[in-house]
């Protein structure tokens, strides 16, 4: 796919989100596009392969990707196979683990209780405990370990593992036994290693004190159940449990857990009972639409689970590091994304989502070397639906809007501009005419009607661009320029 052009990024960049839907390509073009070997090579090389290829080079048997655009999904679909054992296919109801993306879910539900006045965010941990006491020592002396600094993993808490999980035969240890490290667990205590906000570790441990800390504060209420009914029922995510291990009926559409050359490992999943670190299983359709639920509250446009005000606390960074409650923040070009990825044992998934603009994605694979082709698969849909993480910031300088007359011009006038015009790299814009009018097309974009403020001036009505035609002394046409502030690109006209 080709690099975006001048005037398809201001097709892009210009609007807040919602008016594009009805004019972006279908579906079905998006899917081919990004399936498809890719006009640039990428970070890791790997844009000449079809998905299939990479998928199949990388030892990755399933995929299944949901991408989100003006708010909602747009697609979704399943690739490969979910199950190396019994060839049973991926589809878009085939449930895959989480791992980590568990986290901003389970905070979520944090933030709903901290809504409906069970504790704040602030609250000392050991006041809302009321299972197990969290000696702080002299790191607590002037400031707690709160469900705030818990959830964006600034508590000062340090456990130094991620978690393994356990085959479905061994014994499964309990929360407690976990955060004391002590037999059948398989990690090692937690503990403090600095004060509250000094710092930002990354803190599966802390996260499952928070999952002790919510059950407590519901009255020793099973997590699974108290995520069903503040969450994912109120999401209408009805492919995600936390149920752990998963059952038969559940698991007959579950994927199964692969190793880097894309082998299963024996048992088809580990069972992780650090739910709210690593528990979910679930599909990118659901994830996605938990996404787009935080982007509609954000905007005050829905409140399924949280209000405008609490969802904003999972989309402002706490202040030190890059958390906020639950969910990575990043800039990324000229956009700030909300996200989570997740590594369990065969299992790795990413979520990604604007803060502002509609846009999204959820991956999620069965293969220790999955990251990689959702990182390509990422990239591959940012580029495909035209996301600002790929602009650059808006240079600064003084461009008032321009005074826009149009005037009327014959076909006989305006005809002669019908043509194709390329760059020296290649890309290309199309004008046609439709009844009395031009259209632009960019190569692998949408139309554009254009109108004329002159004989030779064109510009398309809401969008600071301007498109002219130059005439030899003969009046031949012979090139387009495309302007908007500094930025110009000269386009020949080749027929």
């Amino acid at each position: 796919m080709k690099s975006l052009s001048l005037l398809t990024v201001l097709l892009l960049s210009t609007l807040p989100g919602r008016s594009l839907v009805a004019q972006m390509p279908a579906a079905a073009e998006m899917i081919a596009a990004i399936e498809g070997p890719q006009e640039t090579p990428g970070p890791d090389g790997l844009g000449d392969r079809t998905l299939a290829d990479l998928m199949a080079d990388l030892g990755v048997p399933g995929v299944s990707v949901a991408v989100i655009h003006d708010f909602q999904i747009h697609w979704a679909k399943g690739y490969g196979i979910a199950d190396v054992e019994t060839g049973s296919p991926v589809d878009t109801e085939t449930l895959f683990q989480a791992a980590s993306i568990s986290k901003p879910v389970a905070a979520m539900a944090v933030m709903r209780s901290v809504q409906d006045g069970l504790f704040t965010l602030d609250t000392d941990i050991n006041r809302i405990l009321t299972s197990w006491t969290l000696d702080g020592g002299a790191f607590t002396s002037e400031q707690p370990v709160t469900p705030r600094s818990l959830t964006s993993h600034t508590s000062g808490l340090g456990d130094g593992f991620g978690f393994p999980g356990y085959d479905p035969d061994e014994p499964v240890p309990t929360i407690v036994q976990i955060l004391d490290g002590e037999e059948p667990s398989n990690v090692r205590r937690l503990f403090m290693e600095r004060a509250p906000y000094v710092g930002q570790e990354y803190s599966g441990g802390g996260v499952t004190l928070m999952q002790l800390a919510l059950t407590d504060a519901h009255g020793g209420r099973p997590f699974g159940e108290l995520l069903d009914e503040l969450v994912l029922e109120p999401i209408g995510m009805t492919r995600s449990t936390f149920e752990q291990p998963l059952s038969a009926a559940l698991d007959s559409n579950a994927a199964r857990g692969h190793d880097a050359d894309g082998n299963g490992r024996g048992p088809k999943w580990h069972v992780y009972p650090e739910l709210a670190a690593a528990g979910l299983w679930t599909t990118p359709t659901d994830l996605a639409l938990l996404a787009v639920e935080v982007q509609q509250s954000a905007r005050g446009e829905s409140n399924r689970v949280l209000s405008r005000a609490s969802t904003m606390e999972m989309l402002t960074p706490v202040g030190v590091g890059d958390y906020a409650v639950g969910f990575g923040i990043s800039r990324r070009g000229r956009g700030w994304y909300f996200g989570h990825g997740g590594a369990n044992w065969g299992f790795r998934a990413t979520l990604l989502a604007h803060k502002l603009k509609g846009y999204g994605l959820a991956i999620m694979t069965n293969a220790d070397r999955g990251s990689v082709v959702a990182a390509e698969l990422s990239r591959r849909i940012q580029t495909a639906y035209g996301w600002d993480a790929l602009e650059e910031s808006v240079p600064r300088g003084y461009d008032p809007p321009r005074e826009t007359t149009y005037v009327e011009l014959p076909v006989s006038v305006i005809g002669v501009y019908v043509g194709r015009y390329e760059k020296e790299d290649g890309e290309a814009i199309t004008i046609t005419l439709e009844e009395d009018h031009l259209l632009a097309h960019p190569d692998d974009d949408r139309p554009l009607p254009i109108h004329p403020e002159s004989k030779t001036v064109f510009s398309p009505r809401g969008i600071p661009a301007v498109l002219e035609f130059v005439r030899s002394a003969s009046g031949t046409v012979t090139a387009l320029i495309v302007r908007q502030g500094p930025y110009e690109e000269t386009y020949r006209k080749v027929r």
